[in-house]
């Protein structure tokens, strides 16, 4: 495939000033949503090959979350595409300033293979919000769903606006040696560093959405049954392949045990005594994957779940304790129905422990105290934080949600997705009316007269 070819001619539609007006942006959303109707049991049926994800699960975390973010942009895109009127200085009066919302140009979205529809589409109708022309590579791991969207968005748009690029590793190379705009990247931080390397040749802006060990705080006054449902919700959809799945639990040692009991008592309520017959629980991306999560069981005792078939890609719901402080489950992202759990004496050590880790994703936290809550917010790093609950602080539209550090850096949902591709022009617009010769050669003030008059001219 000629990528060259494809991307100048996204950028001479770009520039034709096309894709700039609100009723372009807007037309061009709604038939994106109603393409995600059209193609629904095709993309239901291609998440099910991949991810065994069920009817219910597909839509709840991937069609329906895109086509929530694309109802909302449509319904706020006239808002936030006004000028945003600004006060120039006094020095340059009589003048007005503003800041005009721009689309960057061409961007690239490079897709993963949990989500593989929503974190591919999701951010394709921010960059369409924005204005811009997009290339989509969806992952290889998920090649039932990335066919699937391939025959969405080649019915749905010309190839000059929205193009859609199958292949593996390589071809993502490939393209990030070709010049764009903007470029979106969700993955592993590994990938992301060499995303954010080769956009740095053509000084590209980055978004990078990546992941890190999300911990689970839980103090001792959370009530456990209520606790132990929102972690096993979070961590096992999907079959624990979610970027913000809460990756350990550090418990108060008074409670260990009883939460120990509420989760698994939990993991029998959502998937029964036999998981693998459960029609709600998924499957491992690929054998790869499944021999990696395989190896981290190695250590540390099983107090749930554990058994496995590699035929079926299947590894049960896992709970582990007593793991080595070198266990390989604490030192890499798990991304897998495994859940390391660990026990703290007080709330000082187990803020010691959250800071020597690398800055996470998401942070989970489980307590009623308010001064716990701000303590804790005010003693660690993470790109956003759940109190009492998983995974919701980034399904709505309110918050944006992006990593910081080593999981990510930028962010997207609700406004921040048209933001994201979106530059923000300075515009100052001086009138030809008075034009004052203080600030022009010779000086005609003091020094000191200047140092006085500074902050005033210039609003400091």
């Amino acid at each position: 495939m000629d990528y060259a070819t494809i991307i100048q001619s996204q950028r001479a539609f770009f520039q034709s000033g096309v894709t700039r007006p609100l009723a372009f942006r807007r037309t061009q959303l709604r038939k994106l949503l109603a393409a995600l109707a059209a193609h629904e049991s095709a993309l239901m049926a291609a998440l099910h090959a991949d991810l065994r994800k069920s009817p219910q699960e597909a839509y709840a975390t991937e069609i329906g979350m895109v086509a929530s973010e694309i109802r909302h942009l449509v319904r706020h895109l006239p808002a936030w595409m006004k000028r945003q009127p600004r006060n120039p200085p006094l020095a340059a009066w009589p003048a007005t300033g503003f800041i005009q919302p721009e689309p960057y140009g061409v961007a690239l979205i490079l897709g993963p293979w949990n989500y593989p529809l929503q974190l591919l589409l999701s951010p394709l109708a921010g960059a369409l919000a924005a204005g811009n022309c997009a290339v989509l590579k969806p992952s290889e791991f998920a090649p039932h769903t990335a066919a699937a969207i391939a025959k969405l968005t080649a019915s749905t748009f010309a190839s000059e606006y929205v193009a859609l690029i199958p292949g593996d590793k390589e071809v993502a190379e490939l393209l990030l040696r070709e010049q764009f705009d903007s470029i979106f990247f969700t993955g592993g931080t590994e990938a992301g560093k060499a995303v954010m390397t080769a956009a740095a040749r053509q000084l590209t802006p980055v978004t990078l959405e990546l992941g890190g060990k999300s911990p689970c705080l839980v103090c001792a006054d959370a009530p456990l049954d209520v606790v132990a449902r929102r972690i096993v919700w979070g961590k096992f959809m999907n079959a624990g392949q979610t970027c913000v799945a809460p990756d350990y639990i550090l418990v108060d040692r008074r409670i260990r045990a009883g939460l120990l009991e509420a989760l698994s008592r939990c993991i029998r309520e959502f998937y029964g005594d036999h998981p693998q017959r459960s029609p709600d629980y998924g499957r491992i991306i690929n054998r790869r994957h499944f021999d990696r999560l395989s190896g981290l069981l190695e250590e540390g005792r099983i107090v749930h779940g554990g058994q496995r078939d590699a035929n079926d890609l299947f590894i049960a719901p896992t709970i582990l304790v007593e793991l080595p402080e070198n266990a390989r489950a604490m030192r890499e992202e798990i991304f897998g129905p495994i859940l390391p759990v660990l026990e703290f004496e007080d709330l000082d050590g187990a803020l010691k422990s959250l800071r020597d880790h690398p800055t996470p994703l998401a942070l989970y936290l489980f307590t009623h105290s308010e001064a716990i809550q701000e303590r804790v917010l005010a003693e660690t790093r993470s790109g956003g934080v759940c109190i009492n609950d998983t995974v919701s602080h980034m399904i709505g539209k309110s918050l944006p949600f992006g990593g910081l550090g080593e999981s990510g850096l930028g962010a997207y949902h609700g406004r921040a997705s048209f933001d994201c591709f979106t530059h923000s022009r300075s515009v100052l617009s001086r009138s030809f009316a008075f034009d004052p010769r203080l600030r022009y050669p010779p000086p005609r003030l003091s020094l000191a007269t200047l140092k006085r008059a500074f902050g005033f001219l210039l609003g400091g």
